[in-house]
């Protein structure tokens, strides 16, 4: 076998194997929000999307801790065993969630528990987004072509994404004082299961560094990624944009779960629709990356942003501006097969959100990272720490939502930060930092 038929056959192993780990990322992480709707049961939570949003919050937390060590440890421990220590801290988080229903724990005992579990996964999730993306990257040669393969990873990411928050809705199905964290333990059976697999295939599989952009201990920088302006401007922008992504879907789930048949015409188990109707988000997000793949390699990371942050802020203030009592009828999937159920028209037009921040974490990924060179690892950490913007700006969109100026209102935030992308997109992304050398 010859020379580049190898590197050829690693660069393959290396990609399945990142492609995976993308799908892992989202399961654990789109654990947290129809979860969230269990917490909220809880006498002791008192009904508070604040308080149901912590899961999620303590899940980003994570990263503000562990994006720069992540990026660290990419450099010093290279890409497979960076990824199997997040693997196997995966599997321990999950683990301390699971342990979170059992009936010895009452009280605040068990959300405490839980949210310890969503931290540990979150540390784990961080990790494994600190190997996938650079490393597809990379592979691709950095550009459209990278951009690609990030936009392939993300179609897996968006299918478990997709599949997580319709099987725990239909798990909970309606939603009472009784329900608590045991209810959805065959999920995190199945997580828990993913994960040591998982450990054992990245244990076994040989995964070849990336040449490109490649570092180690010895390797020399004379600056850091804050020295170049468009690196800056779109860490702000990943911030925004993991915020934007968490919160549309997470608050939308919270807002359907607290209808009945007395308001907009849902089914009994609200909570088992809200779900499927908020998975009707992350499927799309699953649809808007396939077609982001297909013409990554001939449209610009540029181009695509601008589009969809413009089509994303017109969909939201259109939904803003609709009543509740404007109703359409819409497919979900209720656990034994698709049936029609009436929600409002906004949480249709939300959910078509889904299309356009489908390419956004790529995109601005590698516009803020385009001509880092060897700077791309320590990028990635803070990168990383970035995406605890997740974790904030829907905990702030919550806390409008539980005041009186209710849930659409609370989109403001999502609106805001769509604005700032589409800034980027056009002007701050651009490198005006070339004169600084990255070999």
């Amino acid at each position: 076998m010859t020379q580049t038929q190898n590197k050829s056959n690693g660069s393959i192993i290396a990609i399945v194997t990142m492609m995976f780990l993308y799908a892992m990322i989202a399961f654990v992480t789109n654990l947290a929000a129809p979860i969230g709707v269990v917490m909220k049961s809880d006498p002791e939570v008192g009904d508070s999307n604040f308080l149901a949003m912590m899961g999620n919050f303590m899940n980003f937390l994570a990263y503000l801790f562990m994006g720069i060590p992540a990026g660290k440890m990419l450099v010093k421990a290279g890409y497979k065993k960076t990824a199997m220590v997040g693997v196997g801290l995966g599997l321990i988080g999950v683990l301390v969630q699971f342990i979170s229903g059992f009936e010895a724990l009452e009280g605040y005992s068990d959300n405490v528990v839980y949210l310890t579990g969503a931290f540990i996964s979150g540390v784990s999730v961080c990790l494994l987004n600190t190997v996938v993306n650079p490393m597809l990257n990379l592979i691709g040669g950095g550009g459209n072509r990278g951009n690609q393969l990030n936009m392939i990873g993300g179609t897996f990411n968006s299918l478990a994404a997709t599949l997580t928050p319709m099987l725990v809705g239909a798990l909970i199905g309606q939603v009472t004082k009784e329900t608590d964290f045991a209810d959805i333990n065959l999920v995190l059976y199945i997580a828990m299961a993913v994960f040591a697999v998982a450990f054992i295939v990245l244990a076994l599989v040989p995964i070849k560094e990336p040449e490109l952009g490649k570092v180690t201990a010895e390797t020399k920088f004379e600056h850091s990624p804050w020295k170049f302006r468009h690196f800056v401007l779109g860490t702000i922008g990943i911030f925004i944009y993991v915020g934007i992504e968490v919160g549309v879907p997470g608050t939308l789930n919270f807002y359907l779960s607290d209808m009945t048949d007395k308001g907009a015409g849902l089914l009994a188990n609200a909570a088992a629709i809200g779900g499927m109707v908020a998975g009707t988000y992350w499927l799309l997000m699953l649809v808007g990356r396939i077609i982001g793949s297909a013409i990554a390699s001939k449209v610009s990371s540029k181009t695509m942003t601008m589009v969809v942050t413009a089509v994303g802020m017109i969909l939201i203030v259109c939904a803003m501006l609709l009543d509740k009592t404007n109703t359409v009828a819409m497919p979900v999937f209720t656990g034994t097969g698709f049936e029609m159920a009436t929600v409002p028209m906004s949480a249709m037009l939300l959910v078509l959100c889904g299309l356009c921040t489908s390419v956004m974490w790529t995109s601005i990924f590698n516009l803020a990272t385009e001509g880092l060179g060897k700077y791309t690892a320590a990028a990635s950490g803070i990168f990383m720490m970035m995406v605890v913007g997740g974790g904030v700006l829907p905990l702030i969109q919550n806390a409008i939502a539980d005041s009186s100026l209710g849930y659409m209102i609370s989109y403001i935030v999502p609106l805001l930060g769509l604005a700032y992308l589409f800034f980027y997109a056009v002007s701050g992304c651009k490198n005006v930092n070339t004169d600084i050398p990255v070999d």
